[in-house]
């Protein structure tokens, strides 16, 4: 009876311990789909999101892909200078002054100094020289330029250092100059009066400025269309690109045969008249409610059907550097200053970055002075990027004189945003090598640095890899700390080198981005789906180096 008891006891108990588990079982798996569901709505999301991102920035982006041209017969004269005495040719002196005196270039203050020695007008005299001989074109010619009074009196002894310098009109500065060009034999004496003896490079391209290569153009199109005159006109040239002078001077520059013939070429239209190819303007807009209007529709609807308007790959987006026309700018001096940047922040901020874990992890001992330092490398990951922007404009710039604007500076702003990133990544990478490796190379004689630098980074390299590629992935996109050393300037030039004046591709995005003219919208989309990419390469490289150099153990 007790056994029966006790056996429909348990029996009891288990049945209802079985149905509360069962229960309990139930909600757990109920909970796991809910967070599985929860998990997989969060990723489609997500990924909604980013490809409306893509599909919204990367429509307007097609745009900038393609450039209108329109096809000219441009007719070069076989004299395409017209020198008279009143042009301007200070700069071609100016031009070799600087190659006298090296040390003033970039100093516009010595520059005004050394020029200021001729009189205003006195370079008029090779205007003259041009006049009488066209052929010195692209050469050199010979000039003998007068010097200011001031400069006479102190060659002819009548002033000397010892004189006030409001006395003699010349400053110390100017002195030296004058001196070193008497010792150089570049100053003579002509007709009772010191002259500055010197040859001067007289380029075909700075002779034709860009009125006059842009006129040729214009001239070709008013062949295309005679009956229009007068007022007109404005409305039809207005078809071509301002940038068709630049066009012109740089197929002369290349090919200085051209000149006295006549030519083809395509030369880009104006930002209102490419957007009128794409079809981006509605024509039946009123003619106030658009920027061009009736008659220079008909002028590019006879363009046209004369066959005349091409749609090419738009290579030059890919080639040139900035420019105020968006027909003409390009993103290829941001990526060259973009490049440059991260080849200082790299080479600064990885050894550095790489030794400092090394220590901290390795070799420091664990008292308060390195929690200090591990609590402050952490609150400078959480620092925003525009403070290093402040401290490098104090430091590196206002203290240590470093070029502003330059991709050393913004390279070494830069590092130190990418520091605290790159130190946690490699201590997590070194901290995640097992003990055991470390003991063992100890055990077999090796020495405490021998141990780290021959086995724990080579299996923590990896990890130290990708946290490197990631904080070099955040320092492309960064835009703040650049702004605050100048990276903002409007340079229409590829930097040359790591002290040239440049712009980085973010940069570059948020001054289009704030353009009035309609064509830079497509190109900062453009801009932006570049950066992207470099980006989602970047990343790619990181996976892959994590792949290649994983060790298992």
């Amino acid at each position: 009876m007790t056994d029966m008891a006790q056996g429909t006891g348990l029996a009891t108990v288990d049945h209802h311990t079985s149905d509360a588990a069962m229960r309990r079982l139930k909600r757990r798996y109920a909970a796991e789909r809910r967070f599985k569901y929860y998990g997989i709505g969060a990723i489609c999301i997500g990924l909604g999101m980013l490809a409306i991102l893509l599909i919204s920035i990367g429509g307007r982006a097609i745009p900038a892909l393609t450039q209108n041209y329109l096809a000219l017969q441009i007719e070069i004269p076989p004299e395409p200078l017209v020198a008279s005495s009143d042009h301007n040719y200070m700069p071609f002196v100016e031009n070799e002054l600087m190659t006298l005196f090296p040390e003033a270039v970039g100093d516009f203050q010595a520059q005004q100094q050394i020029t200021s020695l001729i009189p205003f007008g006195a370079a008029n005299v090779i205007g003259e020289i041009l006049v009488l001989d066209h052929t010195v074109l692209g050469d050199r010619v010979e000039a003998q330029l007068p010097l200011v009074d001031p400069a006479q009196a102190f060659l002819n002894g009548e002033t000397d250092r010892l004189t006030p310098e409001a006395d003699r009109g010349l400053t110390d500065e100017q002195i030296d100059a004058l001196e070193r060009l008497r010792d150089e034999g570049l100053i003579v004496q002509q007709d009772g009066q010191f002259v500055l003896d010197i040859t001067v490079e007289v380029p075909v391209y700075e002779v034709i400025n860009q009125t006059n290569f842009q006129s040729l153009a214009n001239q070709a199109l008013y062949r295309l269309f005679p009956d229009v005159e007068g007022r007109a006109r404005s409305g039809l040239r207005a078809i071509i690109s301002p940038g068709a002078g630049f066009e012109l001077r740089r197929l002369i520059l290349d090919d200085p045969g051209v000149i006295g013939t006549t030519i083809s070429l395509e030369v880009p239209l104006s930002d209102e008249f490419d957007q009128l190819a794409k079809g981006a303007v509605d024509r039946d807009l009123p003619e106030d409610q658009r920027r061009v209007d009736d008659a220079q529709i008909g002028y590019f609807d006879s363009l046209e059907e004369a066959g005349l308007v091409s749609s090419q790959f738009n290579t030059n987006f890919f080639s040139s550097a900035d420019s105020r026309q968006p027909e003409l700018a390009g993103i290829w001096g941001a990526l060259v200053g973009s490049f440059y940047t991260l080849v200082v922040t790299l080479a600064l901020s990885f050894p550095i970055g790489v030794g400092a874990a090394i220590y901290l992890e390795e070799f420091a001992p664990k008292n308060r002075l390195t929690d200090i330092i591990e609590v402050n490398i952490n609150n400078l990951a959480a620092v925003p990027s525009i403070v290093f922007g402040l401290l490098g404009l104090a430091v590196f710039i206002q203290f240590f004189g470093v070029p502003r604007s330059a991709p050393l500076v913004g390279g070494m702003v830069l590092a130190l945003m990418t520091l605290p990133t790159i130190i946690i990544a490699s201590r997590a990478a070194l901290k995640a090598v097992p003990p055991s490796i470390r003991e063992a190379a100890l055990g077999m004689g090796a020495s405490k640095l021998q141990s780290v630098t021959h086995h724990v980074l080579p299996l923590a390299m990896p990890g130290i890899l990708t946290g490197t590629i990631i904080g070099m992935a955040q320092a492309l996109g960064e835009t703040a700390p650049l702004l605050m050393v100048g990276m903002v300037a409007f340079i229409t030039s590829t930097p040359e080198g790591l002290t040239s004046p440049a712009t980085v591709l973010p940069v570059q995005i948020y001054i289009w981005s704030d353009a009035p003219e309609r064509g830079f919208v497509a190109k900062t989309s453009l801009a932006i789906m570049t950066l992207l990419a470099f980006l989602i390469c970047m990343n790619a490289v990181a996976v892959w180096l994590r792949k290649r150099f994983e060790r298992r153990w």
